[in-house]
């Protein structure tokens, strides 16, 4: 089990919020933090420590009055640690190269693949055409719902009908590289992981995968190493102490893999 770090931006400030209160409305969101460092800061200090496949995610939809603020710290960061960090959030075919060519070892694809509440075949191949399955990473970020786990798209603000099991896992292993998986429910909470997420993963996919969400005590990552059967990456964002929370970055190091 690896740990990948995390870079959240949002009105143009690294942050960590509750993923659930995100609105595109306002550019809302209910924060946990705000970092006084900028994103290459993060970015410099996951280079020194080796630490290889984060994730920077942005948080403002393009429409946003904040995001050319947010898109250029993100891409600051990828300059700081070129190859060394993925990139999420308003991805498609038309500006994925720039945030490749800006230092991106994959962009991470949502809302583009999982259209008005279904899987949207077309734009996935033309996703693949644009950057390659091997630089492409799904987010299968899901929230609960009649106990399954449902794709949510648009800054998880939206349902769709595709349900995180066996099936839809081993049909888009062929799509990609890795798949990375927000529990969007306990997302910026601390307060527990989501473990029946975590078991499917473990037993399920067959490609890399990143697990975030709920992580609040040094417990919590080892039962992701148990549910996870030692195969489920994670991420922790608000719980960190590099984020204001009561982790310490080094012995979470310590606890995971390189």
């Amino acid at each position: 089990m690896k740990f990948r770090p995390c870079i959240d931006i949002h009105n143009g400030k690294v942050k960590q919020i509750v993923g659930g209160s995100l609105k595109d409305k306002g550019d809302y969101a209910d924060e946990n933090f705000v970092s006084e460092q900028d994103a290459a800061f993060y970015a410099r200090l996951y280079e020194k420590e080796k630490l290889v496949g984060g994730h920077i995610i942005l948080l403002n939809p393009a429409s946003s009055e904040y995001y050319e603020q947010t898109k250029s710290q993100a891409l600051s960061a990828l300059k700081a640690y070129p190859m060394g960090l993925q990139v999420g959030g308003g991805i498609n075919p038309e500006n994925a190269e720039e945030f490749l060519d800006g230092g991106a070892s994959h962009v991470i694809v949502t809302s583009y693949v999982f259209k008005d509440g279904r899987l949207d075949e077309q734009n996935l191949e033309r996703m693949i055409s644009a950057v390659g399955k091997d630089r492409l990473v799904l987010d299968l970020s899901c929230r609960r719902k009649g106990g399954s786990y449902y794709i949510v798209t648009d800054r998880w603000q939206k349902f769709t009908d595709m349900r995180v099991n066996r099936t839809l896992l081993k049909e888009l292993s062929g799509c990609c590289d890795e798949f990375l998986v927000h529990a969007v429910d306990v997302e910026g909470k601390a307060e527990g992981i989501e473990s029946g997420l975590i078991a499917l993963l473990g037993r399920h996919s067959k490609l890399p995968v990143t697990y975030a969400g709920g992580v609040g005590s040094y417990e919590d990552i080892e039962a992701v190493r148990a549910f996870g059967l030692n195969k489920v990456d994670i991420t922790i964002g608000s719980a960190l102490d590099l984020f204001g929370g009561r982790l310490e970055f080094a012995r979470v190091l310590e606890m995971t893999d390189r």
